[in-house]
């Protein structure tokens, strides 16, 4: 098997490291690979800020949803959408007179600019992640700093066109990490379709979740059905007090980017 695609199939989340910083040289090395990530018309619509505060990364193991182990990541990096360098820019660049001169109007950036600025984040800390893979770190994506966007915002001073996607843990995993089990995925006949978008049955839904519900509930096997798996991502997920505070930060970050 080609050495890249045996090194994306084994890979899974690390949550444990081992007390070792991470080497300058191998951190240089993901660096230059996450900065060839592929970007819309090479804007590179994102910033990543290199969180070394220990202070900061005892803070965000709290505001991320109380996750103790982001404290102890060795390295933490942080992806913002970040449309503000070119907004900053095209001050700079003298946009303002142009427009003024054909009598326009500066546009802002809207919500398409964003979804696209974070489209760029997301692929340049996926590169991170392989490529750390390839060096012997394993990492762990929080979605989490979703959370609490005022609080984060004012701690890694924001502006307005900048807003955090995604954090980032990297460190040596533990041999306990290293042994762990992948968790499972989805069959692909019921994620990928041919043309167009097809809802599943409700007998394929049972199909899909079933090795999920031996996962889930592995001890306790009296507990069946795709019912319980349904039910149990609607609480522990979807309704959680988490996501429901992720989404009111969420739309913060909309009011903000969209407030004139």
């Amino acid at each position: 098997m080609n050495n890249v695609i045996d090194l994306i199939l084994k890979r899974k989340s690390i949550r444990a490291y081992q007390p070792r910083p991470v080497n300058p040289d191998v951190r240089a090395q993901v660096l230059q690979a996450t900065l060839r990530a592929p970007t819309a018309g090479n804007m590179m619509l994102y910033s990543i800020i290199d969180i070394t505060d220990q202070a900061i990364k005892d803070r965000l193991a709290v505001t991320c949803d109380d996750q103790p182990f982001i404290a102890t990541a060795p390295m933490l990096w942080l992806f913002l959408a970040d449309y503000q360098r070119w907004q900053d820019g095209f001050i700079t660049g003298g946009v303002p007179e142009i427009c003024a001169a054909k009598n326009e109007p500066i546009r802002q950036p809207g919500e398409g600019d964003l979804l696209l600025a974070c489209c760029d984040a997301l692929i340049a800390a996926q590169n991170a992640v392989i490529a750390a893979e390839a060096l012997g770190l394993g990492s762990c994506y929080i979605g989490d700093i979703l959370e609490h966007y005022e609080e984060h915002r004012d701690m890694f001073l924001l502006p307005k066109y900048a807003l955090p996607v995604c954090l980032l843990c990297f460190g040596y995993p533990t041999s306990e990490q290293q042994e762990r089990d992948q968790s499972t995925r989805f069959d692909e006949r019921y994620i990928v379709f041919e043309n167009r978008y097809r809802p599943l049955d409700p007998p394929e839904f049972e199909e899909m979740t079933a090795q999920r519900h031996k996962q889930i509930f592995k001890d306790r096997p009296e507990i069946g059905g795709s019912q319980n798996v349904a039910q149990y991502v609607y609480r522990r997920k979807f309704s959680a007090a988490f996501t429901q505070e992720m989404n009111r930060s969420v739309l913060a970050m909309l009011t903000a980017w969209n407030t004139p």
